[in-house]
């Protein structure tokens, strides 16, 4: 499982998202959620819980949890706390959500690395920021 979050400006309008690929490269599923006005941080810590939700629907029960937020990936392993309060109840659904796993090996990865999320974010964005066309009608 590859997972991002970002968002345009900070805070700013944001996505977080999730592809599952097998051992092999083929892609499972993406999945990508629009999340209002937030911030980074938050953006990143939902990409990995709705990653996390998509290998459990899909019976997945060994995971490789792959990052390009070097913060989340530390506080994840508990190297970091996680001590902003808008944090803490993503973080606790995600701990929450790793036990349901039998094995989860969670690792950094440099952003090149993680190519694949980081588009989902990018369209989701794209398409949740994007002019209707509708600004003008009746003018």
């Amino acid at each position: 499982m590859f997972a991002d979050g970002g968002s345009r400006g900070n805070p700013g309008p944001a996505a977080a998202a999730a592809v599952l690929v097998r051992p092999d490269g083929a892609i499972i599923v993406d999945v990508g959620e629009f999340l209002g006005i937030t911030t980074n941080n938050v953006a990143e810590w939902t990409g990995v819980c709705i990653g996390l939700e998509a290998a459990l629907e899909r019976g997945i029960r060994r995971l490789a949890v792959r990052l390009d937020s070097e913060l989340v990936v530390k506080q994840l392993l508990g190297e970091y706390r996680v001590k902003h309060d808008g944090l803490k109840p993503l973080h606790q659904r995600a701990k929450a959500l790793l036990r349901k796993f039998e094995q989860v090996d969670i690792r950094h990865v440099p952003r090149n690395q993680n190519k694949l999320a980081d588009a989902v974010v990018n369209r989701v964005l794209d398409e949740e920021t994007k002019p209707s066309g509708r600004e003008n009608l009746g003018q």
